[in-house]
């Protein structure tokens, strides 16, 4: 469907062309009848003219006559052309003014919770491939979005010692990056506290695995700059950013600041509330990641909701959260939604709940925003219905602030 902007602009161009039609129109005659008064006064080889006969030479002009007319090179320039509405102008746009950038389809972003190919998931992955991992009708709002986002919990490489003092330290064989491609992952972020539990060398492993699966990551890097990084992607016409932080980290030294590589971390929200400023300069719409909060906590923490409000306010439109493992509550401010924890999504063999958070966006970037409740059975996750659907939906909205969710899903601030 074509813009405001582009119909203007074809009415814009249909009244030039009229306007420069018309010019012509009115200097044809008068060169006409030039071209044939030269051709009388030049023309030596013709006989006189018989002074007794009358000749009318339509248009014609003497050589000592002036043509009172505007040349072309003094016709205004096209930009300063009248742009008022000619009420005989023909609205209808063609269709070969309208180019393939132009045309404008919904735009779908799809947000997971945490993930980790634990050795539940990765037998059920042997034995069935991504089938046995998630279900259908989840699988098909992965690989459909346009954007597809996990927090990815662990790195993936063979190499490295774990980190001291962990009681949990996570690892995955590379090989296994299929699994992320098979559900049409798009952007994993790796600001969390377990990229780096087998050191830096396994982490430059995951690095380099997501990049030759051709899957963008965000929150780590081999340095600062690179951690901290905006992530874009082109959709519908429109630039959709995304940067990844975590609050929480085992050492110090896991911190970019301190570490190559490391984690980009909003202990302090100055760099990431910077960062948030310069991407929403560049940026259609802008999602801010963060890893925050205490696990199996349902309830956010006091400075989750300040931070979240601090990247609203330096002009994030969308906060998502992890690290509790758990379902947190939701909330809006400023019209724009937080999610603080949507839980383990692949991960354990068992998760009593779980969601996805899907937005969709039209052409004027109006969001539309839907919980898709899930759960984990044998480490197979897959998406409810019935009852249990409803009462997964109901949990989340009794346990946050300031929000209705409709029967569908949608989540809308509360009346």
């Amino acid at each position: 469907m074509a813009t405001t902007s582009h119909i203007k602009k074809a009415r814009k161009m249909r009244r030039i062309r009229h306007r420069i039609f018309i010019a012509i129109l009115i200097l044809l005659p008068i060169m006409i009848g030039l071209f044939i008064l030269r051709m009388i006064l030049n023309n030596n080889a013709a006989p006189p003219l018989d002074s007794t006969a009358p000749v009318s030479v339509t248009n014609a002009v003497t050589p000592d006559e002036t043509i009172s007319s505007e040349p072309l090179s003094e016709l205004p320039a096209i930009e300063e052309l009248d742009l008022a509405d000619n009420d005989n102008s023909d609205d209808t746009v063609s269709s070969d003014t309208v180019t393939a950038e132009d045309k404008f389809s919904p735009v779908t972003m799809l947000f997971t919770g945490d993930v980790l190919l634990s050795n539940y998931v990765l037998s059920n992955y042997d034995a069935s491939g991504i089938d046995g991992v998630v279900s259908p009708v989840l699988l098909d709002e992965m690989r459909s979005a346009d954007i597809t986002v996990i927090n990815n919990e662990f790195p993936f490489s063979t190499r490295g010692t774990p980190s001291p003092d962990k009681q949990f330290t996570f690892r995955v064989n590379p090989e296994y990056v299929a699994a992320l491609t098979d559900m049409g992952v798009d952007i994993a972020g790796l600001a969390n506290n377990h990229v780096l539990d087998y050191g830096p060398d396994a982490l430059f492993d995951t690095f380099d695995t997501l990049d030759s699966a051709g899957i963008d990551y965000m929150g780590s890097g081999a340095n600062l700059e690179r951690a901290s990084a905006l992530i874009t992607k082109e959709a519908g016409g429109r630039t959709f950013g995304f940067l990844a932080a975590s609050r929480v980290i085992p050492f110090t030294s896991w911190d970019a600041v301190n570490s190559s590589p490391g984690v980009f971390t909003t202990y302090d929200s100055t760099r990431l509330v910077a960062a948030i400023k310069d991407a929403s300069k560049s940026c259609d719409y802008l999602t801010v990641f963060v890893h925050w909060g205490i696990e199996r906590e349902a309830m956010p923490e006091n400075y989750q909701t300040v931070l979240a409000q601090e990247y609203i306010d330096a002009g994030a439109n969308l906060v998502i959260g992890s690290h509790p493992h758990v379902l947190q509550g939701m909330s809006f401010y400023k019209e724009k939604p937080i999610i603080y924890s949507l839980g383990n999504y692949i991960f354990n063999r068992e998760i009593a709940r779980t969601a996805a958070f899907k937005v969709t966006l039209d052409e004027e970037l109006t969001p539309v925003y839907e919980i898709i409740p899930a759960s984990a059975n044998s480490a197979y996750t897959s998406a409810c219905d019935g009852e249990k659907r409803l009462e997964i939906l109901q949990y989340i909205e009794s346990i946050s602030d300031g929000i209705s969710i409709l029967k569908d899903g949608e989540l809308l601030p509360a009346e």
